[in-house]
């Protein structure tokens, strides 16, 4: 099947992502050196301690937070929103797994909804995994792509730039699928991306 140049131009491959996460480290796949980090105004990508600790959270201004490991277990946070009430946090969680033929896709458009809303009221976002490199920046590059207008090697960039991340295989393919879908319906046309 013959693609215009147009379409070729922005289709991508997981190679191509993990090319762009690991060239700031010569190659290298690197874990997060910090709990957590400001990847674009507003918005964080943390881990498990960040993610559990409502003293750091309000320390740090935060007015949401979104789980993407929720639930029990060695992979997961368990938190839930009756623990940021109390600090007048708000929340949103989902269980995850961070496997390669897990769809993380489904959570995309609703997570970047509470995102966006948490923006709108001049909130800050902590966006939180066990680790803060998979699931988490996975969901915050989806925020990116639908949100802000990015393409996905654009919102790669910006969280990379940032922090280091390691969103598996799996994920990339269904940021490349979303990329897909997003330059089929003119969502990246005419659209001035907000770069920082």
């Amino acid at each position: 099947m013959a693609k215009s140049k147009q379409s070729k131009s922005v289709t991508c491959t997981p190679e191509e992502l993990d090319d762009i996460i690991t060239a700031p480290s010569g190659g290298l796949q690197m874990l997060p050196s910090n709990a957590y980090d400001e990847v674009y105004p507003r918005i964080y990508v943390g881990e498990e301690s960040i993610g559990k600790s409502r003293v750091g959270l309000r320390d740090l201004g935060i007015t949401h937070v979104v789980n993407t490991a929720m639930g029990k277990g060695q992979f997961y946070v368990n938190t839930n929103h009756v623990m940021f009430q109390k600090v007048g946090i708000k929340f949103y969680g989902f269980e995850a797994m961070d496997m390669l033929n897990f769809q993380l896709t489904s959570f995309f458009e609703k997570s970047a909804d509470f995102i966006e809303h948490a923006l709108k009221e001049e909130g800050k976002v902590m966006v939180h995994c066990k680790v803060g490199a998979s699931r988490s920046a996975t969901i915050v590059i989806a925020f990116l792509m639908i949100k802000r207008h990015m393409t996905v090697q654009e919102a790669v960039r910006m969280v990379r730039s940032k922090r280091e991340i390691a969103p598996n295989e799996g994920f990339l393919q269904q940021l490349c699928n979303l990329n897909d879908k997003l330059h089929n319906s003119g969502h990246f046309e005419g659209k001035k991306v907000d770069v920082i």
